[in-house]
């Protein structure tokens, strides 16, 4: 059961004009990378991370590359690298994180023939992107795959999430901040190697990959736009009301801010919020009441047309179409080789 407060959060949004809402960015992002414990991963590394790439695989539309990057001393973390077929060339960059998906990456780089979570969900997000004609990277997230403990991956679990948890807790780490910190390491490396267009940057996953996509953009304004699917709700009703797995929680961030002060941050960078109407775990109410009050802050900023909320009509699944539409339009995507086409 929720145990709730009436009062207010110390940084919930509540300025009236620019400066002061600009002030509060400022200060809220500076305290939820303190929450989140990214002030921790940083102080253990001091080196630019080493990369290794395994596998090229040329296929019918596009190029499949398989790499690893050591994003903090001694984690690996895989990932998959989707571009088109032809010459390189600079092109927007889509980052997919994953949810709690028993085959992860690969699922989002549409590796796997028959995937029934591509079939039911349309979750080969990072195939989509590179079919789109935009580079694509779909990272395996921390306690996922070979990052799994012996135990779990002895019994096949999905995940090893609870013991990375606790663990990172005890470091004053979370590991949402973790995953965060992996993301904007694959963001340095791609700008590192000059592939990818700086100023057209987004993020996309469903369900915990729209988790790593909310907080990565508010705390990293690298990320040009964000479209996170099938997360965004308020933390009262959704992960403090009902059972989540225990990557989702952040010590003391219902007495800092809600989500909606959270995603305010991207503001007034495009945000697209995706949600299913029928999705158990983050209900539609609150989506739309935590939306009325992100709306908020998009108008303070200047910008109510860059925050947008879909509601598919199915459940807790990816809906594919809104989100392309937005990335063409902030990509002018008409200007680019659509290798569907």
């Amino acid at each position: 059961m929720m145990m709730r407060d009436n009062g207010r959060q110390q940084l919930s949004f509540s300025a009236t004009d620019l400066p002061a809402l600009q002030l509060w960015q400022q200060t809220l992002r500076k305290k939820l990378r303190e929450s989140l414990g990214i002030h921790s991963i940083t102080s253990r590394c001091h080196t630019t991370p080493g990369t290794e790439l395994l596998e090229t695989v040329t296929l019918d539309d596009h190029v499949r590359e398989d790499w690893r990057i050591e994003s903090e001393p001694g984690i690996v973390i895989p990932f998959y690298l989707l571009r088109p077929l032809g010459p390189p060339e600079t092109r927007p960059l889509v980052i997919t994180p994953h949810g709690h998906s028993r085959n992860h990456r690969h699922t989002y780089a549409g590796a796997i023939p028959n995937d029934p979570e591509v079939i039911d969900g349309e979750r080969d997000i990072a195939r989509q992107a590179v079919r789109e004609g935009y580079i694509a990277i779909a990272p395996q997230a921390r306690a996922f795959g070979d990052n799994r403990s012996d135990k779990n991956q002895k019994n096949n679990s999905v995940s090893s999430c609870a013991e990375w948890q606790h663990r990172s807790l005890m470091f004053g780490r979370t590991l949402i901040g973790e995953r965060v910190w992996d993301t904007m390491k694959l963001i340095d490396f791609a700008l590192a190697n000059k592939m990818v267009d700086p100023q057209h940057i987004m993020l996309t996953g469903n369900s915990g990959g729209g988790t790593t996509s909310l907080f990565t953009a508010a705390i990293d304004e690298r990320v040009t736009s964000a479209a996170p699917s099938c997360y965004f709700c308020t933390f009262a009703d959704s992960i403090g009301a009902m059972e989540h797995c225990a990557c989702n929680y952040i010590p003391g961030i219902l007495n800092l801010a809600e989500m909606s002060d959270i995603a305010g941050l991207i503001a007034p960078r495009p945000l697209l919020i995706v949600a299913g109407l029928h999705d158990p775990i983050f209900p539609i109410h609150a989506v739309r009441s935590s939306f009325k009050k992100l709306k908020d802050i998009y108008t303070l900023a200047g910008a109510p047309d860059k925050c947008q909320l879909y509601i598919g009509k199915g459940g807790h699944r990816y809906y594919k179409k809104p989100v392309w539409s937005f990335a063409k339009e902030l990509f002018n995507s008409t200007t680019l080789t659509n290798i569907n086409k």
